[in-house]
């Protein structure tokens, strides 16, 4: 099973807790700002609950994007250690999307996101019953996420639903029922050597 690494800029996303799903694996690394000395029960005790697949990072000095340079040393690493682990940058802080993107086009699984709760698999596990058009929804939303490095096959199209949206928890035909919507609204078009089109 593939790990689902989560690195938290604590200085601007302070979730109360981890409502991790367990059906995954997952590491967390909470990073915290030199000034910043408390942190909700309910997070320290989640985090607990991980064991060592959790860890807290306090920034010792004070620095312009000191947090952040660390949150991208920490990637690197457990980049060098584990290639096919997906990796999750919970901030809100947009400066990391250059990096992002660059990481993308070089095929490492890496997002941004504003909140623990928008990783594909956990907010996938929390909703595993939503309506076909909140799937369509989610599907564009990550292709927006994607800008320049978005699937140019349909097959590597298919399989960014199945593993970066849906976790693998949808079957092939509802994956590809989605892929018909989309030609179906024109937001995508594949052509007979299946290029797809946005």
């Amino acid at each position: 099973m593939q790990t689902n690494y989560i690195l938290i800029d604590f200085e601007n996303v302070q979730p109360k807790s981890l409502n991790l799903p367990k059906d995954y694996s997952f590491r967390v690394v909470l990073f915290m700002g030199a000034n910043q000395k408390k942190i909700p029960i309910e997070l320290a005790y989640s985090m607990q609950k991980l064991g060592n697949r959790a860890e807290y990072v306090i920034i010792s000095n004070i620095g312009k994007n000191a947090l952040d340079f660390h949150i991208t040393f920490y990637l690197g690493r457990f980049y060098e250690q584990d290639s096919e682990g997906y990796f999750y940058i919970i901030s809100k802080d947009t400066g990391f999307d250059i990096l992002i993107k660059h990481l993308q086009e070089q095929k490492i699984r890496v997002q941004r996101f504003n909140s623990i709760d928008d990783i594909p698999v956990i907010k996938q596990s929390k909703n595993q019953n939503i309506s076909f058009n909140k799937r369509v929804e989610l599907v564009v939303e990550y292709l927006n996420k994607r800008g320049d490095a978005k699937p140019r096959k349909r097959e590597t199209l298919f399989n960014s639903i199945n593993v970066s949206v849906f976790a693998r928890l949808l079957e092939a035909k509802e994956i590809e029922i989605i892929i018909e919507e989309l030609i179906k609204r024109d937001l995508i078009s594949i052509n007979d050597k299946n290029i797809v089109s946005y």
